[in-house]
């Protein structure tokens, strides 16, 4: 039987994650972690709404002695950088945004995690939402990651488990067009490193989506995410 873990944030990517490999697996475990982040509680909350309709489990992992070591905005009193939709094509200030989010070692120790409950459990996958745009920025979304991470696995866990990127070739125009024709509910997901109750429409994160559904016409879905 094909069974997986999930990294699921509650964010656009993982939850078209979810949505991809849905029915390629018997059994599924959804993992959200809280590393004391900004937007915790609401991306705990949009997980299990997500969860809840996928009809998957979904397990919460707290991580506070990451948030208390971590020097990322996304976890101290440090503002969180605001870009126009512009900025996103400057590389030096996509850089500098992702240095002042950055949290040491983040998806590979999610990863890692991931897989002592894979390997404890018999699964044989664990799925990211790790893809082109973001890996452009972040070395731990990028392909090279992705490879290098599964090499390690064949040496930390005593059975065959790949993770897997099912989006890792996608921008985030695609990722959106693909969660549309999935029908997924953009309606729950929360993509924000503020972690308000409503997305913030400033950061990058928020930027992205909100850029990706212009994009694709999904007018109706961005102001229902963003307001006007």
């Amino acid at each position: 039987m094909n069974k997986a873990v999930i990294l699921l944030s509650g964010g656009l990517d993982s939850v078209v994650s979810l949505a991809c490999i849905k029915e390629q697996y018997d059994d599924i475990l959804a993992l959200t972690f809280d590393y004391s982040q900004k937007s915790a509680m609401q991306e705990i909350k949009s997980s299990k709404k997500v969860a809840d309709l996928y009809g998957i489990k979904h397990r919460i992992i707290k991580l506070d002695w990451l948030g208390s070591i971590s020097g990322s905005a996304l976890n101290n009193s440090s503002k969180v950088p605001v870009l126009s939709e512009e900025d996103l094509d400057d590389k030096n200030i996509t850089a500098d945004s992702a240095k002042s989010v950055w949290v040491p070692n983040r998806n590979a120790l999610f990863i890692n995690i991931a897989a002592s409950f894979a390997e404890a459990m018999n699964f044989n996958a664990i799925i990211i939402g790790a893809n082109k745009e973001e890996g452009a920025t972040f070395i731990d979304n990028s392909k090279e990651f992705i490879t290098a991470v599964n090499n390690s696995l064949k040496y930390s866990v005593n059975s065959k488990i790949e993770v897997k990127a099912p989006l890792i070739n996608m921008t985030k125009d695609d990722i959106v067009k693909k969660g549309t024709e999935l029908n997924i509910p953009f309606n729950l997901i929360y993509s924000c490193y503020r972690g308000n109750e409503k997305h913030c429409g400033k950061c990058e994160s928020c930027q992205r989506l909100k850029k990706a559904l212009k994009n694709y016409s999904n007018i109706d879905i961005m102001y229902s995410i963003f307001g006007d």
